[in-house]
């Protein structure tokens, strides 16, 4: 009986700690300055989910607590139910502060990943994220409008790194 409680537990301690890794192939930036990061960011695009779905003028506003985590707030406008909803979240980094990798939950203890695999530094005025697997994907900017050129460049390099581009949401701001 000992033998399957260590088993269950060691298999439920890699399940967690699977969903907050990055996915193979894709690298967090490095030099991340979460003072930079913090603030009001508008979602240009992203692969559908159902936590989303139907959603546009999409944003995501993360402030600093005073331990050092992150409070996130997404806020989304569902147009089927002519509301606003909105889901507020904590993160942590994974690895240093100085590295653009979180574990973020919106449900009690349990976490995902939250990769930011390319950022326009210096100015963070856009950032491309995942988690733990090629399923996610976002496009965030600082604007509720982007240029085409930034657009296919995001295109490009998700296509690059294995995302189904095609099935790419552009999000109504």
């Amino acid at each position: 009986m000992k033998a399957i409680t260590t088993i269950l537990l060691i298999t439920g301690l890699f399940l967690l700690t699977a969903c907050t890794s990055a996915p193979e192939g894709i690298t967090p930036v490095k030099n991340f300055d979460l003072e930079q990061y913090k603030g009001k960011w508008y979602e240009i695009a992203r692969l559908n989910h159902s936590f989303e779905e139907g959603m546009e003028q999409v944003t995501a506003t993360y402030t600093v607590n005073d331990d050092g985590t992150v409070k996130v707030l997404n806020k989304g406008y569902i147009t089927k139910e002519q509301k606003w909803d909105e889901a507020e979240g904590l993160a942590k980094f994974v690895e240093g502060s100085d590295i653009g990798h979180f574990k973020v939950s919106f449900f009690g203890p349990f976490y995902g990943a939250y990769v930011i695999f390319e950022l326009d530094q210096p100015d963070y005025q856009y950032a491309f994220i995942t988690s733990y697997n090629r399923d996610f994907l976002w496009f965030l900017s600082r604007t509720p409008t982007v240029s085409d050129e930034l657009k296919q460049h995001f295109t490009t390099k998700a296509k690059k790194l294995g995302f189904a581009t095609d099935q790419i949401i552009w999000v109504e701001q």
